[in-house]
């Protein structure tokens, strides 16, 4: 298929939402989402404060969602069922209780990556990591050796890569293929705003700014974790800067 052949006309990308339901509800009004053929979800939507409300919030919406598990939403589904003793992220496991037993079995349910074909774009692949792992770190710098490897696997036909995991919005070329992170909606690294990516017939990086303040206040008001004020501070107001990420990420990238 090329890129003037039939596809999707638009796709929105929604990544590592992380239980963050008042940056969730900021980007599906946005009119462009709203509108959109179809919302692919990248993985990690549910490891955060408000795990079982996200999951509702985005079922509603019916088919139009294209739904893939990222290693968080792995995690607390292991941890649910006896899998595992402890998740690395302190409100994984809060996350974990808090989802219904119907939820979990959703969850468990999901695919780690999918194909659709997107008009100007072709073939597209969305994973979360990357196309053979949910927890493979790759980033904007990393080598055209890394990206070689980790795209080995990809079918000779897709000409685009959507991935999460890195909370990080990019764009870049990779041995002819375009690669795009459309960063984090929930818990972004280096600015505020819950990132997101509309796909059709380019693809364009997205940021949508919401009261942070308020939605702050929201979670300490709703939310039972302990120490939910200090998480949704750090989280939603971006604390962690692009540079600490990739001080933190690089070392796992090559």
């Amino acid at each position: 298929m090329t890129g003037g052949e039939a596809g999707l006309g638009r796709v929105a990308v929604l990544s590592d939402v992380h239980g963050v339901l008042p940056a969730l509800e900021a980007v599906l009004a946005e009119p462009e989402v709203a509108a959109a053929d179809r919302i692919v979800l990248t993985g990690d939507i549910t490891a955060g404060p408000q795990p079982a409300e996200t999951i509702d919030a985005l079922r509603a919406l019916g088919d139009r969602v294209l739904w893939l598990s990222g290693n968080a939403d792995r995690e607390l589904v292991e941890y649910r069922r006896g899998e595992r003793a402890g998740i690395p992220d302190p409100i994984g496991p809060f996350a974990a209780d808090a989802l219904r037993d119907d939820q979990v079995d959703f969850l468990a349910a999901l695919p780690g990556t999918a194909t659709l074909a997107v008009r100007g774009l072709g073939r597209v692949l969305f994973c979360h990591a990357t196309p053979r792992d949910d927890e493979e770190i790759v980033l904007v710098d990393s080598p055209l050796e890394r990206w070689a490897e980790v795209l080995a696997a990809v079918p000779p036909d897709v000409g685009t890569v959507v991935c999460g995991h890195t909370h990080m919005p990019y764009l870049r070329l990779a041995h002819g293929r375009l690669v795009v992170n459309p960063g984090s909606v929930g818990m972004p690294y280096g600015r505020p705003g819950a990132h997101w990516c509309l796909l059709g017939p380019g693809a364009d990086l997205r940021v949508t700014r919401y009261d942070v303040p308020a939605a702050v206040a929201r979670l300490v008001a709703e939310c039972a974790y302990p120490g939910i004020g200090e998480w949704a501070d750090y989280f939603l107001r971006a604390r962690a800067s692009d540079g600490e990420a990739l001080g933190v990420f690089g070392a796992r990238s090559r």
